[in-house]
């Protein structure tokens, strides 16, 4: 069984991907970032997703991006709610984590390479998200380019390393419809910017409007304890 490693947020957009990886036969290592982020709780998610999808590895790398801010997901920044997602909208949101992918992508790489890997897992998607540059098909396909010369591995030409970001073309209502036909167990997951403990989401920043417009698209029921409700 070949080895994959797979960003596993604790949301519904990683947890998708990690069971898509599962069914293409892969042996997954799941890492997941306690990176400072506000909402810190979906790293029990994270944990309640490896537990059910019977992952036996995962690995959790703290880095303080709370240091340099410049996001509502790590510093003091309000978290926007009740957006017009339906609305063009040029601007970048302030819940943009600076270069956050990049970084995640490059531990991944890392690991990758440790344990033997060619594959890694994304869940960024063009369709339904919030804009960030770092969720475009332009920069999975760059960074392959640069994992692949950037890596001992990739120079000696013992393996060609390959970003999978299955969820790239996919809006929420499809991504949840092929989670569920996976058995993908959506109440262990967790997707908001600005969540009360224990597993409450607010119903109104982005990544929630998203989430309950997938489920409600897709016909099934969202197991989704909301505040608002």
């Amino acid at each position: 069984m070949k080895n994959a490693i797979v960003l596993v947020s604790g949301g519904l957009d990683s947890t998708t991907v990690a069971a898509i990886a599962q069914a293409e036969g892969f042996e997954v290592h799941a890492l997941s970032f306690d990176y400072g982020q506000r909402h810190r709780i979906e790293l029990d998610a994270a944990r309640r997703v490896v537990a059910t999808l019977g992952i036996r590895h995962h690995a959790v790398t703290a880095i303080d991006l709370r240091q340099f801010g410049g996001s509502a997901l790590t510093a003091d920044i309000a978290v926007p709610k009740d957006r017009d997602l339906s609305a063009p909208d040029t601007e970048i949101p302030v819940t943009y984590v600076p270069a956050r992918n990049t970084i995640f992508l490059s531990f991944a790489l890392a690991y990758a390479e440790v344990v033997g890997s060619q594959d890694i897992f994304i869940g960024v998607n063009a369709l339904d998200y919030s804009g960030y540059p770092d969720c475009r098909p332009e920069f999975t396909a760059a960074f392959e380019t640069l994992a692949n010369l950037a890596t001992r591995a990739g120079v000696e030409g013992k393996q060609r390393l390959k970003i999978h970001a299955p969820l790239m073309a996919l809006d929420k209502a499809a991504i949840i419809r092929r989670g569920t036909a996976l058995g993908v167990d959506y109440g262990q997951t967790l997707s908001c910017y600005d969540p009360a403990p224990p597993n409450v989401a607010c119903g109104t920043c982005d990544s929630c409007q998203l989430r309950a417009k997938g489920f409600a698209e897709a016909g099934i029921p969202d197991p989704t304890v909301y505040r608002r409700t």
